[in-house]
């Protein structure tokens, strides 16, 4: 699925339950995340209907290191050269994007929550086992952010993982908010604005925290990693995750 203009110049890649951002302005785009390692031909044509090509994407960054955020990243540092950023934090687990800490075994989630499984499988279908990880990545600093296209503010939220940020665009009056408020989880299946299961969540206690982080915002839309924009504002969404809790 490709949406353009999901906010002001910015464009919304959905491929196996998993979602990537084009943010667009004069100087060239700025790619968020990345997705699984089969979405890159889904990318290059989100590319051309928006007159683009890969060429003009400056740089990549990565709101966490998971395996499914982290999939295109090393082929699109080494085929185009374009720089991949993610918090220090998560640097290590950019390198390896399967030796992520989380607080509960995901191994019983498919029995618990089986409207999951047909997300799962997709996933796995795209490649989600195949994952290479990138080992060449810069910090990602608020100075570093506020070069890139869509200078966007940095909204640390960790506890997803240790170095999970959100990305804020004040003049589009939208945060990326990657997986620190997603509005499908692809652990449960359970849709509408909710922290992620304990299944791929280092510290949920403060991934709740992180929440007053995006609610500091007042975006009006909330463009997750997983699960469609959410346009009744951040207030509201981090209401209903907060109400979620613990899962």
């Amino acid at each position: 699925m490709i949406r353009t203009d999901i906010a002001p110049g910015i464009h919304f890649i959905e491929h196996a339950r998993t979602n990537v951002y084009l943010v667009e302005d004069d100087d060239g785009l700025l790619l968020v995340d990345t997705g699984l390692p089969r979405s890159k031909a889904l990318l290059l044509e989100a590319l051309s209907r928006i007159g683009r090509s890969a060429e003009d994407i400056r740089a990549v960054v990565l709101t966490h290191a998971h395996f499914d955020h982290v999939g295109t990243a090393e082929h699109l540092r080494s085929r185009y050269g374009i720089p991949v950023y993610c918090h220090p934090d998560d640097a290590s687990l950019a390198a390896h994007p399967y030796s992520y800490e989380r607080e509960r075994s995901p191994l019983l989630y498919p029995l618990r929550h089986p409207r999951a499984i047909p997300g799962l499988v997709h996933m796995a279908a795209a490649g989600a086992v195949a994952v290479k990880g990138v080992e060449d990545t810069l910090p990602l600093t608020p100075e570093a952010l506020a070069a890139l296209p869509g200078a966007p503010l940095l909204v640390p939220t960790p506890g997803h993982t240790r170095g999970h940020c959100a990305l804020h665009f004040p003049d589009r009056d939208a945060v990326i908010s990657g997986d620190a408020l997603v509005t499908r989880d692809p652990y449960t299946g359970h849709p509408g604005p909710q922290v992620v299961a304990m299944a791929a969540t280092a510290d949920f206690a403060t991934a709740l925290r992180s929440l007053d982080a995006l609610r500091a915002t007042a975006a009006g839309t909330v463009l997750p990693g997983h699960g469609f924009p959410w346009r009744a504002g951040v207030d509201a969404a981090v209401a209903q995750a907060t109400e979620i809790g613990r899962h």
